[in-house]
């Protein structure tokens, strides 16, 4: 099997379960930004990071064996499971060392520039993929609302502002790769149980040695919200919707399905102002407005042109 063939058909269209399925995906992701900071003085983050990739393993191993899902035969995925895991561990490395050294606003910009890394590395590797200008277009002001609704405090960096920013990028980069790993080698013909197990499995290891490595302590006791918390993370998160968006990558135009990830911080924001009794903003109301468009500009069956008569 070549590498991006799944030997079956990937729809070039998002239908209404793929959007339903993605925009729930954003949604718990930009819940999980909550339920990580509200756990900080109990668990530090690479901590975190390792406990739910290893619960969340554990979990889809048992599902893959009750639903009869093969993990273990020999089909060339190995190797690039192994690196998918490997980029899918530093990608969140990145985020959880980053987020102290710079405001979570630049963080956030930067980060979201991980769809454009994608739409350029596909577009390289999978010429399907590629974008036409209008819907290029869609993807800069779903990008341009993001960097709007977080422009008040993009000035309120720390003085160590540009590690965290370097960090940021390299998050966007790693997980764009990460994608590109999934989409463009034979990993793109596995069950998103085996792809999201290679994953989970070798995020935990890299995580937890990253912890260790600088000096994380680990808690000896909790709370009922860090258990509520690392539950959440585990379950929902990084099992159920993790599994969720490799399917989605399996079946669906990974550009198309990567441009609602903008939604996910303007989910963030959202529910801070639901949790946290934050005011809604009206800068939060048009970014949210430009993203939705963006993301329809994206997602726009591109027009047909009609073929011209050859005269002989």
């Amino acid at each position: 099997m070549s590498a991006g063939s799944t030997g079956q058909e990937r729809r070039d269209h998002l239908d209404s379960l793929a959007v339903l399925l993605i925009v729930l995906c954003c949604f718990l992701w930009g819940l999980q930004q909550v339920a990580v900071k509200a756990i900080l003085p109990e668990a530090p983050p690479l901590f975190q990071g390792a406990l739910r990739s290893l619960g969340a393993a554990l979990l889809l191993w048992g599902w893959s064996a009750l639903r009869g899902v093969e993990l273990w035969q020999r089909d060339g995925t190995l190797l690039p499971g192994i690196l998918a895991g490997l980029l899918f561990g530093g990608e969140f490395a990145c985020i959880y060392l980053g987020l102290p050294h710079t405001s979570a606003s630049r963080f956030i910009v930067f980060l979201y520039t991980a769809p454009f890394v994608l739409v350029a590395l596909l577009s390289w590797r999978l010429p399907s993929e590629r974008l036409a200008p209008l819907q290029l277009t869609g993807m800069v002001c779903a990008f341009a609302a993001l960097a709007y609704a977080f422009q008040e405090g993009f000035g309120e960096g720390k003085p160590d502002q540009l590690l965290g920013d370097a960090l940021a990028i390299g998050g966007a980069v790693l997980w764009a790769l990460t994608t590109l790993v999934v989409r463009a080698t034979p990993l793109s013909g596995a069950s998103p149980e085996k792809t999201l197990l290679y994953q989970l499995a070798v995020s935990a290891i890299l995580l937890a040695i990253a912890s260790l490595a600088i000096g994380e302590s680990w808690p000896r006791t909790v709370s009922l919200l860090t258990v509520a918390s690392l539950l959440f993370q585990t379950v929902i998160v990084a099992f159920a919707s993790y599994l969720a968006w490799f399917w989605l990558l399996r079946h669906y135009a990974a550009t198309k399905v990567s441009a609602f990830s903008f939604l996910t911080p303007m989910f963030g924001l959202l529910q801070g102002t639901l949790l946290l009794g934050e005011a809604v903003s009206t800068r939060l109301v048009v970014a949210l407005v430009f993203v939705a468009a963006g993301i329809y500009l994206v997602n726009r069956p591109a027009a047909t042109r009609a073929p011209r008569a050859v005269s002989r």
